[in-house]
């Protein structure tokens, strides 16, 4: 850990790595170079048994073929969206497009047509390569509808077809290009409601994920287990990128069963085995279920917010080391803070950790924007080389997000220690984090509000045991109008939005509390909800 005693909420940048600009081209020929029959992939099936998998000489090959077509078809600085699960012909497409100098457009697999619209027209995306079914769902018919009219409906590629995904190989070109191009579209949340496109540059995600796992004592050959979708930075940029440049072994979880991956731990013993808090807990109920020994593993990593106390001790039970936590956000590339493998048992449970290498953050007032003192609650904030260049096409978000002096503002508050340890206390937005995946009161809200029968309307998270926590909607009756039930408000949701959207309690009310201008208090919405003071429907 850094040996701090801060007077002011503010954590100087830490230079205790290796820093250098580049890109994944670069880090991938390098292990190429260095170890080339190295495994570098392999794919864990949907039953838990390993697929295919790569030396690094073979994924550099693959990659380089995959690179090859998409700079035959498409120019330069086109925006291609991927959409699909967790397989390896994903992470092929992340690598080629580096290599033929494109901007890979993530897209989460579970949207509906009107989402994944408008990821394309946002992002002005030029084409659409996808996995044609990902759990039950087949995503070319979404795709179609979707892309109607677009210019992406010009290249729809099945990445599964290797004659499709490689066709036109021996006609294309890499490309070289630079450390600060950016390389990659993902989507987060906005005060809008509506997702704002993260445009991320190639240091930045290579620089951040070599960081993380540098402070967590990744060596090269080891093992990586990971379930974390590669359309969230945690899979595609953490795990894919930072594996590679440390030249260690991706061990890509295909879908995630919670039986199988354990079983699959039980047998492969990956030295590290990574998870949101609902994954991991999932994996230490299944093993105990089955009589299957987790022990092995080295370092388990999650991504969020601060462990439960309870989930910690489960974790050094089972697998016999504590969670090791890294807080971040999309536009960070997404590291911010990480705990230590030699952090304490309180630190580890009260803290989200020390700031990440190379990057400076501070605990700032929401009210002046001066620096707080040490304990003292405020806006987490940082500033560094692996922010976001901006949001796609919009600056005014730009604006409200980067401050003048160059501050990310996460919308977290928090605290710091004289330490550096800082500690998550709240949020200044009003984002849901249900089990990992970020959701958008406003985007639901707006949803809600197309229901006849609703004339105003809050969603609101509130804490669930499983998934962390949860949305609720709360509703006020359109004069005149019949009360609907929850199962006709869960379909009308459902036809306009994913599921994880759909919010899991419906409270019907005549009037909402408020602020003195009249603004909705979804936090006392949420604090009367917890008491037991709204009735359900």
């Amino acid at each position: 850990m850094y040996q701090l005693n801060l007077d002011k909420a503010y954590c100087p940048a830490q230079a205790d790595t290796r820093y250098a600009e580049r890109t994944i081209g670069a880090i991938l020929r390098e292990q190429a170079d260095t170890r080339p029959d190295c495994l570098a992939l392999r794919e864990l099936t949907a039953d838990g048994q390993v697929g295919r998998e790569w030396t690094y000489a073979e994924l550099l090959a693959d990659a380089t073929r995959c690179g090859r077509a998409l700079a035959a078809r498409h120019p330069e600085g086109t925006r291609i969206a991927i959409m699909g699960g967790n397989c390896p012909e994903w992470v092929l497409v992340q690598l080629g497009a580096a290599l033929a100098g494109l901007v890979l457009v993530t897209v989460n697999p579970s949207f509906l047509a009107r989402e994944v619209r408008y990821v394309l027209e946002q992002s002005r995306a030029g084409a659409v390569y996808y996995q044609p079914n990902v759990r039950t769902s087949a995503l070319r018919p979404i795709i179609d509808e979707a892309a109607a009219g677009l210019p992406a409906s010009d290249f729809l590629i099945d990445i599964e077809d290797e004659g499709e995904l490689f066709a036109g190989e021996g006609d294309g070109e890499l490309r070289e290009s630079e450390p600060h191009d950016i390389c990659m579209i993902q989507y987060t949340s906005g005060t809008t409601g509506f997702p704002k496109g993260a445009l991320l540059h190639q240091h930045g995600l290579v620089q951040s994920n070599s960081d993380v796992f540098e402070r967590w004592g990744l060596d090269a050959g080891k093992t990586v287990l990971c379930p974390f979708p590669l359309f969230h930075t945690a899979g595609s940029a953490v795990c894919v990128l930072g594996v590679i440049a440390h030249g260690a072994t991706l061990m890509l979880v295909s879908l995630f069963d919670p039986v199988a991956v354990a079983k699959a731990i039980e047998r492969e013993k990956p030295e590290v085995v990574g998870g949101v808090a609902t994954m991991i807990f999932a994996i230490i109920e299944a093993a105990k279920a089955t009589g299957t020994d987790l022990s092995g593993v080295e370092t388990v990593v999650s991504g969020g917010a601060m462990v439960p106390p309870a989930l910690n001790r489960a974790a050094q039970e089972a697998f016999g080391v504590p969670i090791l936590i890294v807080y971040g956000q999309t536009e960070t590339s997404p590291a911010i803070t990480a705990a230590w493998p030699t952090d304490s048992g309180a630190d580890l449970t009260e803290t989200i950790g020390q700031p990440c290498s190379h990057m400076e953050v501070s605990i700032r007032s929401p009210a002046d924007n001066n620096l707080c003192a040490p304990g003292e609650q405020g806006e987490i904030c940082m500033r560094g080389y692996n922010m976001m260049a901006g949001y796609n096409d919009n600056p005014q978000a730009t604006a409200e997000t980067i401050d003048q002096d160059g501050w990310l503002h996460t919308g977290d508050l928090g605290s710091m220690d004289a330490r550096g340890y800082v500690r998550i206390t709240g949020r200044v937005k009003e984002m849901i984090i249900r089990g990992g995946e970020n959701l958008f009161p406003a985007e639901i809200e707006a949803v809600m509000l197309e229901h006849p029968a609703i004339a105003e309307v809050a969603v609101a998270g509130v804490p669930d045991e499983k998934w962390g926590e949860i949305p609720a909607c709360f509703m006020r009756l359109a004069d005149g109008a019949e009360r609907p039930g929850d199962d006709a408000l869960k379909a009308h949701v459902r036809e306009r939005l994913s599921p994880q959207k759909t919010p899991s309690h419906w409270v019907w009310l005549t009037e909402f509390p408020l602020t003195g201008s009249g603004k909705v208090q979804k936090f006392q919405l949420s604090e009367n909800f917890v008491r037991g003071d709204y009735k359900q429907s």
